[in-house]
């Protein structure tokens, strides 16, 4: 069975720019307990569609997933991960400026978090350099 390769945007939702003065929350959502890497938290986004920006697939993600419409975002990095079965190109974006309230609104669980919390989370494998990057941003 061949391997997929999937590019998948990803939102990484702040209440305010990384280094501010104010303690930093980022919203995240749960996985359905039914898919890949089901029932552990993830920084919401999902597949870049053929011939679509990045930046585009973001917006159109974001809305889908948790209701907010991304007005801009700023590249914060790339991760590439093997699970075997599939392989991500995790194309990620700190998304400060938006409007709307995120929720989950395919009906999972979304919450926010203080960033300084999300270590105690079960994340899939591959998102673990963004954690670390959000933290060694957020306490330097």
């Amino acid at each position: 069975m061949p391997v997929k390769h999937i590019h998948v945007a990803v939102g990484v939702i702040l209440d305010s720019p990384l280094k501010s003065a104010q303690p930093q929350q980022v919203y995240l959502t749960r996985r359905a307990t039914d898919v890949h890497q089901g029932g552990k938290w993830e920084f919401p986004g999902g597949k870049v569609e053929r011939d679509e920006s990045t930046f585009l697939a973001l917006q159109r993600e974001l809305n889908e997933e948790i209701g907010i419409t991304v007005n801009t975002s700023d590249h914060f990095m790339d991760i590439r991960h093997d699970y075997g079965d599939k392989q991500v190109w995790l194309d990620i974006h700190v998304v400060t400026d938006f409007t709307g309230t995120p929720h989950g609104k395919e009906g999972q669980l979304g919450q926010w978090f203080a960033l300084t919390q999300i270590v105690t989370l079960d994340f899939p494998a591959a998102n673990q350099p963004i954690i670390d990057k959000l933290l060694t941003q957020f306490t330097t």
